[in-house]
């Protein structure tokens, strides 16, 4: 996992081009206006996904994890915590194909607060439990870009 904030992008030079491109498309177009969706960049090598969501207990979300792609989350509005784990770490319950979606249990290892401009880079060895509230229930809007392996 990489956290950081689209301030100083230009310092994490070692990130992979299509994640970079990911972080850059993100700092250039207006995402914080697009509707919710799914918006193509490079075709499945590259795409966006504009989610909007009230953040809930943990005992309202799950873990999941990826194969086929890396995740890219980048919020717009609001705040909200990521927990994280590796996967080897976590009780694999079942892998979906057609949504490259693996299913976890388990317990975090640590957790993220990620606020406006903040990003997080989670490659397939990264689960994580996404829209948890920091405090209080609020609104998040933010892009989550797939970036296919």
């Amino acid at each position: 996992m990489i956290y950081g904030n689209l301030e100083y992008l230009k310092n994490f030079k070692g990130l992979e081009d299509k994640v970079k491109k990911a972080l850059e498309f993100s700092k250039e177009k207006d995402l914080v206006n697009y509707a919710p969706g799914s918006y193509e960049i490079d075709g499945d090598d590259l795409f966006v996904n504009i989610v909007e969501y009230d953040t809930k207990e943990v005992s309202e979300r799950f873990w999941e994890a990826h194969r086929d792609y890396i995740d890219v989350h980048v919020i717009f509005t609001g705040n909200e915590k990521i927990d994280y784990n590796f996967i080897k770490d976590l009780n694999f319950k079942e892998y979906v194909k057609k949504d490259d979606f693996v299913s976890l249990e388990g317990e975090a290892k640590q957790s993220l607060i990620l606020s406006t401009d903040d990003f997080a880079v989670l490659y397939p060895e990264d689960a994580h439990m996404t829209a948890l509230k920091v405090n209080e229930s609020e609104k998040v809007k933010k892009a989550i870009f797939k970036v296919k392996l």
